[in-house]
């Protein structure tokens, strides 16, 4: 195993287990709020975590999960090729801090959708690629107020902005897994949405309450 790939491969599982980091289990305790699995769509993600009431929370949830979607991917976007990594390698730490997202091992392999960590996938990638996505998103978002839908929207658009971009590689084929992997992680969505029965955004869940501190 020459040099490249062992980096490769240490560089896919750091990036495995910084997307294992549930800033939405780490963002509700911080805050003295119910987990946000038990609640609402049960997802540890910036919008389930809106539902509990708290906007800082949910704020510190968000920037956290895309933080982390950026951080391993901008660090092998820029200074990769140090250490041998090429396209295929930086394909893989976008699928691996991705996946550590949806299937984290520090909290039993229950994870939220993606929707935060993908967009900071895309910024390390390219910034305009990012922003791209973040403003399709804001679009529908803003125009529907479902988050669940402007994600879909997003996550469709997504490849054909790197496309458009970069062409046809192996990076454009991991931004098509992450897509494909978020549709497949809003699939009761998609069935609420068409039976009338989503959340808006901003709408409180029952059950998002905050946790009494403990008298010591």
């Amino acid at each position: 195993m020459d040099s490249s790939t062992t980096y490769t491969i240490i560089f896919t599982i750091a990036a495995y287990l910084i997307g294992s980091i549930s800033f939405a289990v780490v963002a509700s305790r911080a805050f003295g709020l119910s987990d946000p699995r038990t609640y609402g769509s049960k997802n540890p993600g910036a919008t389930n975590v809106l539902r509990s009431g708290s906007k800082k929370a949910a704020i510190a949830t968000l920037l956290g999960d895309c933080a982390k979607g950026w951080l391993p991917v901008f660090l092998a976007v820029h200074y990769g090729d140090r250490f041998g990594i090429e396209d295929g390698g930086i394909a893989l730490i976008a699928i691996a801090v991705f996946v550590g997202h949806l299937w984290p091992v520090f909290f039993r392999f229950v994870g939220g959708k993606g929707v935060a960590t993908a967009l900071g996938v895309l910024l390390g990638l390219n910034v305009w690629l990012g922003l791209a996505t973040l403003v399709t998103w804001l679009v529908v978002a803003y125009a529907f107020r479902y988050s669940s839908l402007a994600a879909l929207v997003a996550a469709i658009f997504a490849p054909f902005y790197y496309g458009l971009l970069f062409g046809a590689n192996e990076i454009l084929f991991a931004v098509i897994i992450m897509s494909a992997l978020l549709l497949v992680r809003h699939g009761k969505n998609i069935g609420n949405l068409l039976a009338g029965k989503e959340s808006r955004i901003g709408s409180k869940a029952a059950g998002a309450k905050q946790q009494p501190v403990k008298k010591k």
